[in-house]
Order: C-alpha cells, then sequence, then structure tokens
C-alpha cells in the first residue's frame, strides 16, 4: 500500500486538467486548511475534494466494493477514511468554506461533471 498516492492521482490530475483549460485558476493541497484540499479557489472561498470510490466508500457505486478477506482490517479502515473526510469536510464549513466532493466515477461524464463544479464555483455570486 506504500505505492497509493494521497495526491495527484489521475482522477484530480484529470479534473485540474478540465478546470485549466475552462480557465480556472486555483491552490493545491494547502497545508494551513483542514485535510489539505486537493483544489482550492482562495478568492472564491470554495475547495474541491476529488475522491476514490473504492478507498472513501462512494454509496451505491460500482467500484465501491469490499475485499472478502481481512475484512477485520479493510471494514475498520474505511470506517476511519469516511470519518476523517466527515471531520475535515466539517472543519471547512466551519471556518467558511464551500466543499464540493467529486467521485472518480463522476469523471467517466467530463462535461456533465464540468458543468456542475461550474455551478458550484459561481453560487451566489
Amino acid at each position: 500500500m506504500r505505492a497509493i498516492k494521497g495526491k495527484n492521482t489521475k482522477p484530480e490530475l484529470l479534473l485540474r486538467s478540465m478546470l485549466h483549460k475552462a480557465g480556472y485558476r486555483f491552490r493545491l493541497h494547502r497545508k494551513d486548511l483542514p485535510g489539505r484540499p486537493d483544489i482550492t479557489f482562495p478568492s472564491r472561498h470554495r475547495v474541491i475534494e476529488v475522491r476514490g470510490c473504492w478507498w472513501h466508500r462512494h454509496a451505491d457505486c460500482r467500484h465501491c466494493t469490499t475485499p472478502r478477506t481481512r475484512q477485520e482490517y479493510w471494514l475498520p479502515k474505511f470506517a476511519r477514511n469516511q470519518a476523517r473526510d466527515a471531520a475535515n469536510e466539517a472543519a471547512l464549513r466551519a471556518l467558511g468554506w464551500d466543499v464540493l466532493v467529486v467521485w472518480e466515477c463522476e469523471l467517466a461524464d467530463a462535461e456533465r461533471l464540468l458543468n456542475r463544479v461550474v455551478r458550484f464555483l459561481h453560487l451566489g455570486e
């Protein structure tokens, strides 16, 4: 599991490329924010978290399967991931940041995802 990356994953790079081509500029992995959000828009006070469906347990997703072996290891690990995600999201909201979660499987429909992200970025304008 040492090879599992926490940042600059393929789904994250794909979303960043889409946003950059659409003309958006952003900051990456800000250490001063809870959970080091993947993509940050400081002037808009918005962050985007890109999550893998399997690791972060995307509900009702075909990629979200549970291993049949060593469930005593995997189930608590998945629960810790979900608890950490919820705590980081709550802390960000408490600091006044709006949070959008983008799931890995949503990247299959790039146009739809980009429209969703653009709507999120322009909320309240």
